[in-house]
């Protein structure tokens, strides 16, 4: 694969960065809604805007996981008060992407402990610099960092439910966790599972297509039919859709992998034969195919 079409690759995730960046800091969050999804037994999904949040409530108070956007916090509480009025426990963080860790500062606030890999904890610690633009995300203020790290995995014992936590080889991030509602029989996959669209994978810290595969695998492995699969982004899952997007993304990383080693471009790539049967479906959210194929570049080797 020529090192050139890496570099551009590269250049297009900082871009998209960036894009991203402009975009949140005008955005106007007042117009969001959460909406809560009871999933199964004392666990709901919230929606808004960013990664999917899930809390499992009952006596022995909140466990959370993620929570967007530090503007949209007031929303999410009184979302989660109308589930439960018992506190926030502990927060769990299932990577460091801001639109999952942006209200850390205002629920570390309320005494809550936050819990992630610790990788997360160290992405959050530093400001990370975005090289090909320049750009900086400032570091989090310590509030704001997890004070509970761990290397593989972590079993939380609440509420009636075991809460295993997984972190799974590098995918989205380096530092993706998946969490495994044993008794409820419900996964919260983080960014590992986008349900119905291509995914974003940040290939600068650590992300590859490769990892995202065997990410949905171990998840898949932990499945039944009747499991319920909460995405980092999108609807309510299941075992059959994660498949789906499993395959998916083997099909579109051999297909790059092939075209790229025949020397076609990017966009040639997202329209070639193979790839527009994928683009059909999986084409139509905020990544355009073109873009999602630089991604898949970008985290590939050699």
């Amino acid at each position: 694969m020529q090192k050139f079409t890496i570099l551009g690759a590269m250049i297009a995730v900082a871009l998209l960065f960036s894009t991203m960046g402009e975009a949140l800091a005008q955005r106007d969050f007042s117009k969001v809604q959460i909406k809560t999804i009871p999933v199964g037994g004392n666990v709901s999904m919230l929606m808004g805007a960013g990664g999917n949040i899930g809390v499992v409530a009952g006596e022995d108070g909140i466990f959370m996981i993620d929570d967007q956007f530090a503007p949209l916090t007031p929303k999410i509480l009184a979302a989660v008060k109308k589930i439960s009025t018992k506190p926030i426990h502990f927060l769990l963080n299932t990577h460091w992407h801001f639109d999952h860790t942006g209200g850390n500062t205002n629920i570390g606030k309320l005494g809550t402990t936050i819990v992630a890999h610790e990788n997360v904890r160290s992405t959050m610690a530093v400001d990370q610099v975005l090289k090909a633009f320049k750009r900086t995300v400032p570091a989090s203020p310590k509030i704001a960092l997890p004070v509970i790290t761990f290397n593989d995995t972590a079993t939380f014992h609440l509420n009636g439910e075991t809460i295993r936590i997984m972190h799974v080889p590098p995918a989205h991030t380096d530092g993706d966790s998946i969490v495994h509602f044993v008794k409820s029989n419900i996964i919260h996959t983080g960014d590992t599972f986008f349900n119905g669209f291509y995914p974003f994978i940040d290939v600068e810290h650590g992300g590859n297509i490769d990892g995202m595969i065997k990410a949905a695998n171990i998840t898949l492995g932990l499945a039944n039919d009747q499991t319920k699969i909460i995405p980092g982004h999108g609807p309510l899952g299941n075992k059959q859709q994660l498949t789906a997007f499993r395959d998916m993304l083997i099909q579109a990383r051999d297909a790059v992998k092939m075209s790229a080693k025949a020397g076609k471009t990017p966009e040639q790539i997202a329209s070639s034969s193979a790839m527009k049967t994928l683009n059909a479906k999986w084409g139509n959210g905020f990544l355009k195919p073109h873009i999602f194929v630089k991604i898949v570049l970008g985290g590939m080797k050699g």
